[in-house]
């Protein structure tokens, strides 16, 4: 009997359909990664487990970085697994192949990215040839159990989803072609010259970086003016009320922003209103109107991020992932990335049943409101709240019918957050009554005219659920201007302005972008919209999807283009570097948020059949091509920008040091009779490169090393082999170039090489736990007194010494402190694996037997296989006792065993792993490190101790090696870098 494979995006809705198709289909069965029964074979994807590749003959695997090997426009893509579901996709695959499996639906999510990721399942189970299995789609709006059976009864056809799937592709293709030739121009571009400078560079990423750094760039070059406002107090006969001057005749500026109708430019103009009216009578008219307020939407994604950011402070990362917690192991949510905020029309019965479970939950705050909503028959068809036209991918974000218990604090604020809102949108609006009030004095021929204006509530509706019900309660409360009960003022009577003052003020520049004013200008592709229903209309233009949004704003901060500060988003230096290379490039596409906003437009064009994906991609090519073409052959000192002046002067002739594209450059004395001008002087040829290493200065960086002439340690530098490092940096003077130049200054054995003493300034961490005396910071490290020269101590005795900065964590005092005093630290999470560059956790140890800082890792969440009978467990540990240019030697993460099939596990217990074989050094390393057969992490290690023995480091540069007879055999050359050993030895080996 022919069966019918349904193929969901996540595990629950898979069971959500065998729930829902049991009632009609019968019973099915549980497999290990299938349900089934006589008609449906049910799986599920764990989101993409496919993802798109360039054709192995287009996949550069040398020189990529290069403009040699750009554009890279693939006439097709390729397809490979995602390596961390394998497992999952494989399975897929088996079921799809079946020979009694004779169609397929997809159930995947209702939108782009759930299409695409059937579409590259199916593609890749074909392999070479189509699968040739007819598909239907089963499109959902609602996960009722009515709704799925009511869904299998209206199967689209893969004919209606083409322009859905065209869409889909388009994106992922759009954004691998961007993203890939983008950021290896870029990169090569910025490395050109020595280095290795990685920009990176994304279709979504980069142009909503270009708001942040636009806004930033507003508020660099905003003078603020000063103004005045006038503020009065009336004296009736029921009491005083305030009023502020205004101009009734005054209109909107274009030109100018700032211009209001209640502020005046001139000091003595201010004056002279306030002395006027001061003291005097006024005649009042004043006009009373009702107002109301409604509620606000349902959440979908986006606001539910801004409204928790605004609210709590939580970054769009950590709104998400507490959303995605609530919804997946709480059952207390709905889905979570969402775009829509609506509810499908046939959920009205659903929302009555929510409502139910609120009035009979413990939430004893909210289970009242949930009672009134009930007995008043609140839940009626409403299209602001149930409209499918308004329902695509997922409905709103709103409570299920499972009451959460054991939340955490953040959980319990982000789900009150939504019930609230849930529960508000079915409440009347607040209804206010507001009263304009105009207070005129005249004088002569003048007249000055004060506006007081009361808001006054007079139903709180919706408001009561945030605990608004004292009508004095006023939301947009204004000192002075609105909120107030106004005092009653008679017909006819003439209230006095006893206090008039004129009251200074200055303008103040936009304010910087947060998460949740930047998440709302992605939404709209940096046009300011506050209006929700424009708001919806400017989604369809928005950069990137609800989903996506919180990821593109944390790969900022993770490749410091940004940097938070409190709530506010900063660029870096590196950011506004990146933004003038493309508007010097001419870029737009990149540079300006709008832009990209049109290309998500044509992707929802498409999707509607209306623009064919050729054209579409075409664009994207050309686009592309342009990108790299300018890249190509800009020169790089030709890079316009708004460059800053540094105060600091130049070490070498005490000249004016201006930044370039590249470089800080000095350009010359200026002249004395000329004031600013440059005259006076030649540039002296002092200059130092912007990003050494890849990593920016920022202009305030860049001048504590002019004045200071060095800085750090620092992090973010990275080695050619694409390795971070922590360095201090130094301006010398080198004889002979007779200037001053940069330089690296790793600190570790300087004082021991040099026999210079140190001399600790700082207060001691702690005991060294080898010798016991006193540990103190020491350039990069914290070291013990006794590991370097000093006056009490020339001759180092110990060798206690552990990195400030280590895997890019960085170790501050306290920690320090506590691993000294009670052997280890807290869990600390950014450390970054030198081999994986995955990102972990790990406590730092003192570990008395190898004495020596290793990492401590916390217990696992999942029981560990026994171990072979017989075998032992090693502790791994990490020698962090030295820094260098290339980063911590020695410190890496244990490599994760890799995970044993399951049937295997239960059957047979797990071997030992195998020690990494040694092999035969050739002759010519023999004769450096001997004849043992040894693995190439030893090779390396002996290397340098014979390095060290004989003293072969370039004294000008430690990081050059300076081959003697012997490593001249092995490097073929007469020098090599530190990062080149491991793969000059691998000749040599076996």
């Amino acid at each position: 009997m022919s069966k019918t494979l349904v193929i969901a995006e996540k595990p629950s809705v898979a069971q959500d359909i065998v729930r829902a198709l049991t009632p009609v289909a019968g019973k099915f069965d549980k497999h290990d990664e299938h349900f089934e029964n006589e008609q449906y074979v049910v799986t599920s994807a764990v989101g993409h487990l496919v993802e798109i590749q360039a054709p192995e003959e287009f996949d550069v695997k040398r020189g990529k970085w290069s403009f040699a090997n750009l554009p890279v426009i693939p006439p097709r893509f390729d397809l490979k697994p995602v390596d961390k579901t394998k497992t999952r996709l494989n399975a897929v695959v088996r079921l799809a192949k079946r020979k009694d499996v004779t169609q397929l639906i997809n159930a995947c999510d209702a939108g782009r990215e759930g299409e695409l990721i059937f579409r590259l399942i199916e593609q890749y189970a074909g392999g070479a040839k189509p699968l040739g299995k007819p598909v239907k789609r089963l499109w959902l709006q609602s996960m009722t159990p009515q709704a799925i059976r009511d869904g299998f009864d209206q199967l689209r056809t893969e004919e209606q989803m083409q322009g859905l799937a065209d869409a889909a592709r388009s994106r992922s293709e759009a954004d691998w072609l961007v993203g890939i030739n983008g950021t290896r121009a870029m990169t090569a571009f910025n490395s050109q010259g020595g280095g290795f400078f990685l920009t990176t560079v994304g279709r979504v990423q980069t142009p909503t970086l270009s708001l942040v750094v636009e806004r930033e760039e507003k508020i660099r070059k905003f003078i603020s003016r000063d103004y005045w406002e006038i503020h009065a107090s009336f004296a009736a006969q029921a009491g005083q009320y305030p009023g502020k001057w205004f101009d009734p005749a005054w209109k909107k500026t274009p030109d100018d922003a700032e211009q209001r109708a209640d502020r005046v430019w001139s000091a003595a103009q201010a004056a002279s209103i306030a002395d006027a009216a001061r003291g005097q009578p006024a005649s009042v008219t004043e006009e009373s109107r009702p107002t109301t307020q409604a509620p606000g939407q349902l959440f979908d994604l986006t606001s539910l991020q801004r409204e928790a950011n605004g609210k709590f402070g939580f970054s769009a990362k950590t709104t998400l992932s507490l959303a995605q917690s609530l919804y997946e192991r709480h059952k207390a949510l709905t889905y979570p990335r969402t775009d829509s905020r609506a509810l499908p029309e046939d959920y009205v019965p659903v929302a009555k049943q929510t409502l139910e479970m609120l009035a009979s939950s413990g939430m004893a705050h909210l289970a009242p409101h949930a009672r009134i909503a009930i007995e008043g028959n609140y839940v009626r068809p409403n299209k602001r709240i149930f409209d499918n036209a308004k329902v695509s991918d997922h409905f709103a974000i709103i409570p299920t019918l499972q009451a959460p218990s054991g939340l955490s604090e953040a959980e319990q604020k982000l789900y009150d957050l939504v019930v609230r809102r849930f529960l508000a949108v079915f409440f009347p609006s607040a209804e206010y009554l507001v009263t304009t009030r105009i207070s005129k004095v005249e004088q002569g021929a003048q007249a000055h005219h004060f506006k007081t204006e009361g808001k006054v509530l007079v139903k709180p509706g919706w408001l009561a659920i945030y605990g608004k019900e004292a009508a004095d309660e006023v939301q947009d409360a204004k000192e002075g201007d609105k909120g107030q009960n106004l005092v009653p003022v008679q017909p006819g009577e003439k209230p006095l302005a006893n206090e008039v003052d004129a009251k200074g003020l200055k303008t103040k520049p936009p304010a910087r972008y947060s998460e949740a004013t930047l998440l709302g200008a992605m939404e709209s592709a940096g046009k300011q919209v506050e209006d929700e229903d424009m708001r919806e209309a400017m989604q369809e233009k928005g950069l990137g999807t609800p989903a996506t949004r919180a990821a593109t704003i944390e790969g900022l901060l993770a490749e410091k283009y940004m940097l938070r500060d409190g709530r506010e988003l900063i660029p870096t230096a590196k950011a506004f570097q990146l933004m003038t290379l493309l508007r010097g490039l001419d870029v737009k596409e990149l540079a300006r948020a709008d832009l990209t906003g049109e290309w998500e437009y044509k992707l929802a064009q498409m999707e509607k059949g209306l623009l064919p994906r050729a054209t579409f991609m075409q664009e994207i090519a050309a686009m592309t091509e342009r990108m790299v073409k300018k890249a190509k052959e800009y020169d790089r000192d030709t890079i316009p920008g708004d460059y800053a002046q540094l105060s600091a002067p130049c070490p070498n002739c005490g000249g004016v040091v201006k930044e370039n594209y590249r470089r800080y450059a000095c350009v010359g004395k200026p002249a004395a009779s000329e004031g600013a001008g440059f005259a006076g002087g030649e540039p002296c040829g002092f200059s130092f490169g912007k990003s050494p290493a890849g990593r920016t200065f920022e202009p305030q960086e860049a001048e504590q090393l002019l004045s200071e002439r060095k800085i750090g340690p620092l992090d973010g530098f990275r080695s050619k082999a694409g390795w971070p490092f922590t360095s201090e940096i130094v301006l010398k003077y080198d004889d002979e170039a007779h200037n001053y130049k940069l330089e690296f200054d790793f600190g570790d054995d300087k004082a021991e090489e040099t026999g210079e003493l140190v001399e600790f300034t700082d207060p001691p961490l702690g005991a060294c736990p080898i010798c016991g005396a006193e540990v103190h910071e020491h350039g990069s490290n914290y070291v013990c007194a006794k590991s370097v020269p000093t006056a009490a101590q020339p001759v180092p005795s110990c060798t206690f010494k552990s990195g400030k900065i280590i895997l890019q964590q960085p170790v501050e005092r306290a920690q320090m402190e506590k691993l000294l005093a009670t052997g280890k630290t807290d869990l600390l999470d950014k450390f970054v694996s030198m081999r994986t560059r995955r990102a972990f956790k790990a406590h730092l140890a003192w570990d008395a037997e190898a004495g020596k800082v290793n990492f401590e890792f916390a217990p696992s969440k999942f029981p560990p296989r026994k171990p072979a009978a017989g075998g032992t467990t090693k502790t791994i540990a990490a020698n962090v006792s030295r820094t260098s240019a290339g980063g911590q030697k020695d410190l890496k993460k244990p490599a994760a065993a890799k995970k044993a099939p399951a049937k295997k596990a239960a059957t047979k217990a797990a071997a030992p792993r195998k020690a990494a074989a040694g092999k035969a050094p050739s002759a010519a390393l023999a004769a450096v490190i001997g004849t043992e057969p040894v693995a190439r992490p030893a090779a390396v290690k002996k290397l340098w101790e014979y390095i060290k023995a004989h003293d072969l480091q370039d004294p000008k540069d430690k990081r050059t090696i300076v081959a003697d007879d012997k490593l001249r055999a092995v490097f073929g050359k007469d020098s090599a870098g530190m990062f080149e050993l491991a793969g000059l030895l691998g000749p040599h080996l076996g």
